[in-house]
């Protein structure tokens, strides 16, 4: 536990790190990428260049400073990372190099305030923070091994399948090299991919959402062509190709109890950890389900015919899709049923309110999804999402 005068310190810098704001942070990264190159293997650059990974780490870092008296608070954002870190095989001997940095980041931008004992405080609060993560991030990694078909770092797996879902999606159908047993993984949890490739400058880590029910088999994930490393799967991956795969992870998961009901909420890709959770759900529930999901259109209407085949043998599941701008072809009342983004007061009279709404689909939807559903009544309790890239709540 950290003494009183550390917190103190420690929480006397956050007006100078709210000053120098994401910049902090966007310094603290190009300074460890100029002394530990090899780091750059496990951030996913891109999110680099877009500003989002410094603005994540930013905002992490005030909300650590301003809880360091109750860290209960950032149980759940805890949660969610380390997660995240098992998907990159984060080792403790990172979490030193990270600290360095970030010290020495302060005190380049600090000036004068940044004084010796603040940077020792930092220190300390610093090595608190990363031994929760060690710790917890250690038992998941022992989790993920000691579970029937479970391994730790990568399993070579070979794609089995390749189907395009839609013009921009297309499912990867994986199992295992050694033929050995494949493990039990939650509804909306994902998949973590190592790879190697010579277009690739690096090695390259990516999430993909495991886009069906878990049946000990094989492992499906789902992925949009959006940036180098998915076209690159999509281009250049094919049937019988192996790739290296780290287990199953990911807080984000269905946990309602099957006489409640479900709502499901989906704009794009972020389909695919709702349709795990809806053949899970259907598979153990008869209370009411409703299927809300947005995209462009039919062209981009990911798994349009398996839903519909849902429809058809599941008498609980209700469905309404919202097509931005429909194609001529395009039926109105089968594959879609409104017209431009999703308003859930359109279908609001049919929707169970008293249930659980779970949510996936790019930052601008979800804030605007959850913002109706607090409108309508629905307490934040009941609202349950997951958004893409770093860590971040809405």
């Amino acid at each position: 536990m950290l003494d009183r005068h550390t917190i103190d310190t420690v929480k006397s810098t956050l007006p100078l790190l709210a000053e120098a704001g994401p910049a902090l942070t966007a310094h603290f990264y190009q300074r460890m990428f100029h002394h530990n190159p090899e780091l750059k293997e496990v951030f996913n650059l891109s999110h680099q260049h877009s500003g989002r990974q410094p603005a994540a780490l930013f905002d992490a870092i005030a909300a650590y400073g301003t809880h360091l008296e109750d860290l209960s608070v950032l149980t759940a954002a805890v949660e969610r990372i380390a997660h995240k870190h098992t998907g990159f095989l984060i080792e403790p001997a990172q979490y030193a190099i990270v600290g360095e940095h970030l010290l020495a980041t302060l005190r380049e931008l600090g000036g004068e305030a940044v004084t010796d004992e603040v940077i020792e405080a930092w220190g300390k609060a610093y090595g608190v923070l990363a031994q929760i993560f060690i710790d917890r991030e250690a038992a998941l990694y022992q989790q993920a091994a000691e579970q029937s078909g479970g391994w730790q770092g990568t399993r070579p797996f070979r794609i089995q399948a390749k189907i395009a879902e839609s013009a921009l999606i297309t499912s990867f159908e994986l199992v295992p090299v050694d033929g050995g047993a494949v493990p039990n993984y939650q509804p909306g949890q994902y998949l973590s991919l190592k790879l190697t490739h010579p277009s690739l400058p690096h090695t390259e880590y990516r999430q993909y959402s495991l886009s069906e029910q878990s049946n000990g088999e094989r492992l499906r994930i789902t992925v949009k062509r959006d940036g180098q490393v998915s076209s690159l799967l999509h281009d250049q991956f094919q049937p019988g190709d192996v790739l290296e795969v780290i287990p199953p992870a990911g807080d984000f998961v269905l946990a309602t109890d099957a006489d409640k009901p479900v709502t499901l909420i989906s704009a794009g890709v972020g389909i695919t950890p709702m349709w795990a959770m809806l053949e899970t759900r259907l598979g153990q529930s008869a209370a009411p389900t409703h299927w809300l999901h947005a995209c462009d259109n039919g062209e981009h209407h990911a798994l349009k015919t398996a839903l519909q085949d849902m429809l058809a043998q599941s008498p609980m599941l209700q469905s309404a899709v919202w097509y931005r701008q429909p194609n001529a072809d395009d039926r109105l009342g089968l594959d879609y049923h409104f017209t431009g983004l999703m308003q859930v007061g359109d279908v609001v009279d049919a929707l169970p309110l008293e249930g659980d709404f779970y949510l996936c689909g790019p930052q601008p939807f979800m804030a605007t999804v959850v913002e109706q559903l607090r409108q309508l009544g629905v307490a934040d309790s009941q609202i349950h999402y997951e958004l893409f890239g770093p860590h971040q709540a809405l």
